[in-house]
C-alpha cells in the first residue's frame, strides 16, 4: 500500500538507554513516523472517522511513553508500533527513532533505528 500518513519530527521526553545516568532522568528523541492505511474513504468523504487520527495517536504516545522504561531503542520503536496499532486503523507502520544526545565519545547528531511492522 503507497497510502501513507507522515509524523516528522515529533520530540518526547523518554527514559531510555543502558547507562545508569540515562535512566536516571528522561532525554528528548525524534521520531519520525509512517502510518500506512488506504486513504481512499477519507478522501472521498473528509471524514475524519475514515483516517488514522494523528493527533490522537500523538497523544496516545505522549502520555504512555511518559511512564515508561527502555534500554534499547529497538524496544521503544516497537513499543511505539504496539501503540499506534491499539486503538486505529493503520495496516502497518515505519518508526525511526533516533537519540538527540547520544552518550559517545565522538561528536554524533543523533543515532536510531528505523523499524516496520505490519498487522
Amino acid at each position: 500500500m503507497d497510502d501513507r500518513i507522515e509524523i516528522r519530527g515529533l520530540e518526547l521526553l523518554v527514559y531510555c538507554g543502558v547507562l545508569p545516568e540515562e535512566q536516571a532522568r528522561k532525554q528528548p528523541f525524534l521520531f519520525d513516523i509512517d502510518l500506512y492505511l488506504d486513504l481512499s474513504a477519507a478522501g472521498a468523504s473528509d471524514d475524519l472517522s475514515h483516517t488514522a487520527d494523528y493527533g490522537r495517536i500523538i497523544d496516545v504516545l505522549k502520555s504512555e511513553l511518559d511512564d515508561e522504561r527502555f534500554q534499547l531503542l529497538e524496544r521503544m520503536s516497537a513499543r511505539v508500533a504496539e501503540l499506534i496499532f491499539e486503538n486505529s486503523i493503520v495496516d502497518a507502520v515505519t518508526i525511526t527513532a533516533r537519540k538527540m544526545r547520544p552518550p559517545v565519545a565522538a561528536h554524533v547528531d543523533t543515532t536510531g533505528v528505523s523499524i516496520h511492522r505490519s498487522r
